[in-house]
């Protein structure tokens, strides 16, 4: 972008790493806020959300001379709303010139401003977002869209990894397509949570409800447990923690307790025991044989469960593993909800993961402060056994997904294409993501740090294959996937990303 000259005030389009466009108004950065070194640049508000960075003056365009371009380029539904918001704005500051002799007609709706909130490098809590109940650093700052993210709970915001100033702390950015809930979760209901009912009668809790109201989660005063503090866990009892419920938690290697102890957890010597010390206990381990040992082994969960007790099983599992589970725990007494998630390590360590939810349907309510507290929304999808058909089925298209991409890295590859250029097609068409993109350039760099298991991937993938044997429906796309990985596997890649999937073409 050509560089343009440009004051506090001015609406822009502000442009960060790969990601688009989006429209923003130049502000002043609070006081303490020091501009980075050696980069002219404006601190920028962005239309749609809470949403504050410094934007390079290369990376920044006037707003009404590049409208009509970046509209054509850009036709997501969140983009057409924050440009709808710019122009909501634009209209009440020609109604309050034309209706005003200078005096402020802000009467009744100023509030005192507030320290606004900057990711820093060291920041625990990855959110860029101010407290919604701010107001802005001026008051001609563009009001808020309907779709904002009212929250500045844990891990609300993003860091652009693929940008090129991804070391410099004050050009981190909030990800507006990963934290934006829908419009429809700001309605305020009872337990602050937002339900839709649907024809095949699943319902949906928007998390933004709580933070939406009053700027946090206010966090049951129920006790809660947590069994097994893998990639997924981890991240999910940080943010339970964050978000203040009283947390007991249990792990099969005991050291890895020692960090959220530091952090005000509570610690439980056995499965068992965490069971009879909360009201509600969640576990979330690697496949159905964890799951079984852990409700059904020595000191295991069901010796602890009473009548009342709540009993959340988050592993990805078969759906006859959860008719047993469900079964073994209700016949003591205990209510029991599975809610597998859907996400990565990254994903669960900002709060933003995707939670399906079926079984009692009063521990999937009574649980909504958690919920909120560890996704951005959640589903009730009815009988036990539902969320661990659907979570299968969404896996399996995300492994087979990520095996074609792999695919297609390497056939450009050994056709003599640029692998980047291939990238930076695909995301500039219909298949682009913030996946596609993140797990690509990690495959082009070597690096497979896992997010999310190549050997979970490759036991969902097999879990959905059986599955659809028994409903008797042909799965081939998921069965050659599932070679792939098994290949993979055999390469020890199975503790790496799943895109080391990749490796099962160039070996």
């Amino acid at each position: 972008m050509a560089t343009v000259h440009l004051r506090i005030g001015d609406l822009v389009w502000g442009k960060l790493g790969r990601y688009p466009p989006w429209p923003g108004k130049i502000v002043s950065p609070p006081k303490d806020l020091k501009k980075p070194r050696g980069k002219k640049c404006h601190f920028v508000k962005f239309f749609g959300t809470e949403d504050h960075a410094w934007i390079k003056v290369e990376q920044l365009k006037p707003y009404h001379a590049h409208k009509e371009e970046m509209i054509k380029i850009n036709k997501g539904k969140r983009f057409q709303q924050a440009v709808d918001a710019v122009e909501d704005f634009l209209k009440k500051a020609k109604g309050k010139e034309q209706n005003s002799d200078g005096k402020s007609d802000l009467k009744g709706k100023k509030t005192p401003s507030k320290p606004l909130k900057i990711l820093e490098e060291d920041d625990e809590d990855l959110s860029a977002l101010k407290d919604p109940s701010e107001k802005d650093l001026t008051d001609s700052d563009p009001e808020p869209s309907t779709l904002e993210r009212l929250g500045a709970g844990p891990g609300s915001g993003f860091k652009w990894e693929s940008s090129p100033v991804k070391d410099d702390p004050h050009f981190h950015h909030f990800l507006l397509s990963q934290s934006e809930k829908p419009a429809s979760s700001m309605e305020p209901i009872s337990k602050r949570l937002k339900i839709i009912e649907e024809d095949t009668g699943s319902t949906s809790i928007q998390a933004a409800d709580s933070t939406a109201i009053n700027g946090s989660i206010t966090p049951t005063d129920k006790r809660i447990g947590f069994l097994g503090l893998g990639l997924m866990g981890s991240g999910i009892v940080s943010n339970l923690l964050k978000m203040g419920h009283v947390v007991t938690v249990w792990n099969r290697t005991a050291e890895k307790c020692d960090l959220f102890i530091q952090e005000g957890a509570r610690l439980g010597r056995t499965p068992a025991e965490v069971a009879s010390m909360c009201d509600i206990t969640f576990s979330c381990v690697s496949d159905p044989k964890a799951a079984r040992d852990l409700v059904l082994g020595p000191s295991g969960v069901l010796q602890g469960i009473r009548p009342g007790k709540c009993y959340i099983e988050m592993s990805t599992v078969d759906p006859e593993t959860i008719t047993e589970l469900s079964q073994v725990i209700t016949s003591r007494g205990g209510r029991f909800l599975e809610a597998p998630v859907a996400g990565s390590q990254q994903l669960s360590n900002d709060g933003m993961l995707v939670i399906l939810a079926a079984g009692d349907r009063t521990v999937y309510e009574d649980c909504s402060s958690c919920f909120q507290a560890m996704g951005k929304t959640s589903f009730f999808l009815g009988e036990a056994g539902n969320a661990a058909r659907m979570m299968l089925i969404l896996n399996m298209v995300q492994g087979s997904f990520m095996a074609t991409v792999a695919e297609g890295l390497t056939l450009a590859q050994a056709t003599g294409q640029s692998q980047q250029t291939f990238l930076d097609i695909l995301c500039q068409g219909q298949m682009a993501s913030t996946f596609v993109d993140q797990k690509c350039q990690n495959i082009l760099q070597g690096n497979f740090k896992p997010d999310y298991y190549l050997k979970h991937i490759q036991k969902d993938l097999r879990l959905a294959i059986s599955m659809g044997d028994m409903a008797n429906h042909p799965t081939p796309m998921a069965a050659a996937a599932n070679e792939v990985y098994k290949r993979a596997k055999a390469l020890d890649q199975s503790d790496n990303d799943i895109s080391a999937v990749y490796r099962a073409y160039i070996h």
